[in-house]
């Protein structure tokens, strides 16, 4: 059985001295789209920013394939095939929406290694067509839906292997959301792993294939989207405002 594209084995985090995740365990299988769904503070952003060394874990082991990253830097768990979407999306909004795809730029050899894309900007482009006509507009004067197109594009940049989106579809209008679940389904149908946290059953169940419930820092269940969003017991418990 081949190693899990992303594994968290027993994560502790902690913000300050207040703990927000507790034994977390949760594996994202290789070529998946696999979404962490919850409520609002129930640990879905925190367990990204776990895995991505953005919070303080003292306990627990993160690994990328077979390479623990454990408590190492950003940049270098980066290196090693993750790349990550804030919910914040923090482009640079005094750059261009090509300098801010240049600056996220890097050689393709660890995607390569993992059967994922190689991107370029003309590929970028073509993903998201509505930045192909806004090339030289400074980020800072596009949408909040352009943003998070550019801010998915700068993270393509870099090759990773698997892409952590938070709360991708978060204040979006819905046309947007549309285009950002299309986008989600063609980066998986090009190979690239995908670990998603989202509040919108909807939208999990049109990009997702797996599913784990987090509340209070805990993963409570996890397994195919179908059963986990048809489940009512679940929904009413975890999943409803």
């Amino acid at each position: 059985m081949s190693e899990p594209a992303l594994r968290l084995s027993g994560i502790e985090a902690f913000y300050g001295t207040a703990q927000a995740l507790f034994g977390v365990d949760l594996e994202v299988p290789v070529g998946s789209v696999t979404v962490l769904l919850g409520r609002n503070g129930a640990g879905k952003s925190t367990t990204l920013k776990a895995a991505m060394g953005l919070v303080d874990v003292k306990a627990g082991q993160v690994f990328v394939g077979d390479r623990e990253v454990t408590g190492a830097p950003s940049y270098k768990i980066a290196r090693a095939g993750l790349g990550y979407v804030p919910e914040t999306r923090r482009v640079f909004a005094g750059l261009s929406v090509e300098e801010n795809l240049v600056v996220g730029e890097r050689g393709g050899e660890r995607a390569a290694d993992f059967g994922a894309a190689t991107w370029t900007r003309e590929r970028i482009f073509d993903l998201f067509p509505p930045l192909a006509g806004m090339r030289e507009r400074q980020a800072g004067q596009l949408s909040g839906g352009e943003q998070q197109m550019l801010t998915i594009a700068r993270t393509l940049m870099g090759n990773p292997q698997i892409i952590l989106l938070d709360e991708p579809s978060e204040g979006l209008a819905p046309v947007i959301v549309q285009q950002i679940a299309a986008t989600i389904r063609t980066l998986a149908a090009e190979g690239l792993t995908v670990l998603l946290s989202e509040q919108n059953v909807r939208f999990a169940t049109h990009v997702a294939n797996r599913a784990a419930v987090i509340e209070r820092g805990r993963i409570l269940v996890e397994g195919p989207i179908e059963d986990i969003a048809t489940d009512e017991s679940v929904r009413e418990a975890y999943l409803t405002p």
